[in-house]
C-alpha cells in the first residue's frame, strides 16, 4: 500500500477517540463506514457555518485549502444539513462537511440559513499504528479508546432527562442551568449528551456549569445516534459515569427531538433507562410545541414532564399557557433565577 505523509491543519472533535496528530500518514484504501477518520482538503470559503470544533472544544475558522481530519458519518438534522456515508470513496472524490464536529459525508439536503456546505476533496484514510514497530498501519476509527456500549444497565444513580421538540429548543441551556443549580447546593452532578450528532460543545457547557464530568455518545465511538445504537450507548455512558465518578445525580440531554431520527424515542421507551428517571424536563419553543410534547410523551411513552422550559417560557404569556392549559410548572433557564433547578431538586428528593 502506497502511503502519503500529510500535515493536517485542522483536527475535528469527532475524531477525538482516535487520538491522531497533525502529522499523519494517509492510505488510499478508504473504509466507507461510519466512524472511520479521513483527511480532506477544503475547496472553497464560506461566510456562515464556517468553523470546526477541535478536540479541546475550541472553534476554529475553516478556509479554502485547509486540510481537515474528520469522521465519516450520517446526519439527519431538521435545522442543519442532512447527509450520509457514500458507498465508496477514493482519493480525489468530493464530500461535504456536515457539521461543526467535522462529520463528513455526501450532503443530501441543505438548510437555507446555512448555505451550501463546504465541499472537500478526499485525500485518503488516516492511518494509525497501535502496535510498537508496526509498519503497516490501519485506518483510524473512533471506536478506539471508546467507552463500551452495554446491553446491561448497571447504573443506579438518579437521572434527570432533558428532552425537546427539536434541535435548538433550549435543551442544553436548561441542562446547564440544572447542573449549575444542583451543584450550588452541594449535589455532585455528572452529565451526558445521549443522542445527536458529534459535537462536544453541549457537554462542555455542562462541565462549565459545574458537572464533575460529561460524556457524549461520541466518547462511545458513535458519530450520530440511531434507533438501534441509542439504548446500548446510553446504558454504557451512564454505567461509566456512575462507576468512575460516583455522582449523586446525572443530567442527561437527549439531543434532537422526541420525534427525530437520532434514537430519542428508543431511550424514552426503554424501561431500565426510564426507571432511573428522577425528573423529565421538556423543552419547547412555543405553546403549540409545549402542548405537543406533553401529548407525545403521554400517548407514546406514558410519561409526564416534571417541568416545561425552553423559549416557550421566555415570558409570562407562554408560562401562563403551560400552567393553566397543561397543568405543569414552567421555568425559564435563561433567567438564571434557580427556579428550574429548584423544581428538579424537589423531584429528585421526592423520588
Amino acid at each position: 500500500m502506497v502511503t502519503t505523509r500529510v500535515r493536517i491543519d485542522r483536527i475535528a472533535s469527532s475524531t477525538r477517540n482516535a487520538r491522531i496528530g497533525h502529522d499523519v500518514l494517509l492510505g488510499p484504501d478508504i473504509v466507507c463506514r461510519e466512524g472511520y477518520v479521513i483527511a480532506v482538503r477544503l475547496l472553497h470559503d464560506k461566510t456562515v457555518y464556517n468553523e470546526v470544533e477541535d478536540p479541546s472544544g475550541r472553534f476554529i475558522r475553516l478556509r479554502a485549502g485547509d486540510t481537515l481530519a474528520g469522521t465519516l458519518g450520517h446526519r439527519r438534522a431538521l435545522r442543519g444539513y442532512a447527509g450520509e456515508v457514500p458507498e465508496s470513496l477514493v482519493p480525489g472524490d468530493v464530500v461535504q462537511v456536515l457539521n461543526m464536529g467535522g462529520v463528513l459525508g455526501r450532503c443530501t439536503a441543505i438548510n437555507p440559513d446555512l448555505g451550501k456546505p463546504f465541499d472537500a476533496e478526499v485525500l485518503g484514510a488516516v492511518l494509525v499504528f497501535p502496535r510498537l514497530g508496526d509498519r503497516v498501519g490501519r485506518p483510524a476509527h473512533i471506536g478506539e479508546n471508546a467507552v463500551p456500549q452495554s446491553d446491561r444497565l448497571e447504573c443506579t444513580v438518579p437521572v434527570v432527562y432533558v428532552a425537546g421538540t427539536c434541535m435548538n429548543s433550549g435543551k442544553t441551556m436548561a441542562a446547564a442551568e440544572i447542573v449549575h443549580g444542583l451543584s450550588r447546593v452541594g449535589v455532585k452532578v455528572a452529565a451526558a449528551k445521549l443522542t445527536g450528532v458529534a459535537l462536544r460543545r453541549d457537554a462542555l457547557a455542562m462541565v462549565d456549569a459545574g458537572a464533575v464530568a460529561a460524556l457524549t455518545f461520541n466518547d462511545a465511538g458513535i458519530v450520530s445516534t440511531s434507533e438501534a445504537a441509542a439504548v446500548p450507548t446510553a446504558r454504557g455512558l451512564l454505567n461509566e459515569l456512575a462507576r468512575v465518578h460516583k455522582p449523586d445525580v446525572i443530567v442527561a440531554e437527549l439531543g434532537d427531538g422526541v420525534l427525530g431520527e437520532y434514537g430519542v424515542a428508543a431511550i424514552l421507551a426503554d424501561k431500565p433507562l426510564m426507571s432511573l428517571c428522577a425528573a423529565l424536563v421538556a423543552c419547547a419553543p412555543d405553546q403549540v410545541a409545549s402542548w405537543g410534547i406533553v401529548r407525545v410523551l403521554d400517548e407514546r411513552f406514558s410519561l409526564r414532564p416534571t417541568v416545561i422550559s425552553g423559549p416557550a417560557t421566555d415570558n409570562e404569556v407562554g408560562c401562563r399557557f403551560i400552567r393553566e392549559e397543561l397543568g405543569l410548572p414552567a421555568h425559564n433557564a435563561r433567567r438564571g433565577d434557580g427556579a428550574l433547578a429548584a423544581v428538579v431538586l424537589e423531584a429528585i428528593r421526592a423520588r
